[in-house]
């Protein structure tokens, strides 16, 4: 009975009908929170820990920021912190140095943590744009500028 029921059990395990799961890819979530004392922290840390999936749970109050490493979908984390009655989203900031114009309306916020503005959309001056034109034909790299003159 020993060694017939393990090559079995090892045939089906192995060989068998079952699929294997695709594994989740690794992922960092970060979500914006607002923790006024070690009681706030500590039950977000503990409602965070315990979603299925998480590995690793960081906590820091003075940026107001929830960092979980591991497994688990954005969504069911957010929803997880939602959860415990304070009011939460996902982190909306960059750092500073990835911005091409940091002070726009959209992108500066006072709130933001020190080194860090909203990720918002960066309004690009169009190259057809008249005015655009107009500084380009009076201009030292344009070829064609002295035919104007």
């Amino acid at each position: 009975m020993g060694i017939p029921d393990f090559v079995s059990d090892w045939l089906t395990d192995n060989l068998g009908s079952r699929k294997k799961k695709k594994r989740k890819p690794n992922q960092t979530v970060e979500i914006k929170v607002k923790m006024d004392c070690d009681g706030c922290e500590r039950r977000i840390k503990n409602a965070v820990s315990s979603v299925k999936g998480v590995k690793s749970v960081e906590v820091n109050r003075k940026q107001s920021k929830v960092t979980a490493v591991g497994y688990a979908e954005p969504s069911k984390v957010l929803k997880k912190v939602q959860s415990t009655g304070k009011k939460a989203e996902l982190w909306p900031y960059v750092p500073y140095s990835v911005v091409a114009y940091p002070y726009v309306a959209q992108a500066y916020d006072k709130k933001a943590p020190p080194g860090y503005v909203k990720n918002a959309v960066q309004a690009f001056p169009v190259d057809e744009a008249p005015d655009q034109r107009l500084t380009m034909m009076f201009s030292d790299e344009n070829p064609n500028a002295c035919s104007i003159m």
